[in-house]
């Protein structure tokens, strides 16, 4: 499956969700994840859990850049994970602890994160399907980008895991 994503930093968090409701956008469901991310020699590999919800992975490869950027992901149960990539998983790289908020419109999920140790941020992701093909992506995400700019930080170029990460090595140098 494929996606077009952005993310941002957040300045506020109620205002984001304002600005998405006002827009047409759906409140969906609010979870806390734990997503643990492995040592894969290519992409991301992550097992996301949440109380309540299935334990999945989630294998995706992107570009790490600022702007929309297309994901390509494939999703596992668990069962189909543990068959895919071994009773005994990769070494863990990171665990990314946060509270998501997911919001729909159309197509583009608007995920509102607090990540425990980073703060708030916006994630756009539209997906794409043959009625809603990149180019179409591309604009949903752009146009969410405009009617959500006032609460927007910067542009987000990684994933959470690699912030987290940076962080963790900070804390460890001399």
């Amino acid at each position: 499956m494929h996606n077009v994503e952005l993310k941002f930093e957040l300045r506020d968090l109620a205002l984001a969700r304002t600005l998405a409701v006002a827009c047409g956008a759906t409140p969906i469901i609010k979870l806390q994840q734990t997503d643990t991310y492995y040592k894969v020699p290519s992409g991301r590999l992550k097992k996301r859990e949440a109380p309540g919800e299935p334990v999945e992975f989630i294998f995706y490869d992107r570009p790490d850049r600022v702007d929309a950027k297309v994901s390509h992901f494939t999703i596992y149960s668990e069962s189909e994970g543990l068959a895919k990539f071994g009773p005994t998983p990769p070494p863990i790289w990171v665990v990314v602890r946060k509270t998501r908020e997911v919001l729909l419109l159309g197509n583009v999920r608007i995920h509102l994160d607090r990540v425990s140790h980073l703060g708030d941020f916006l994630e756009f992701e539209a997906l794409v399907t043959p009625s809603s093909n990149i180019a179409r992506c591309h604009e949903a995400v752009r146009d969410l980008r405009a009617k959500l700019g006032p609460a927007l930080g910067g542009p987000i170029a990684c994933s959470y895991s690699d912030l987290i990460a940076a962080e963790l090595t900070d804390e460890v140098a001399p």
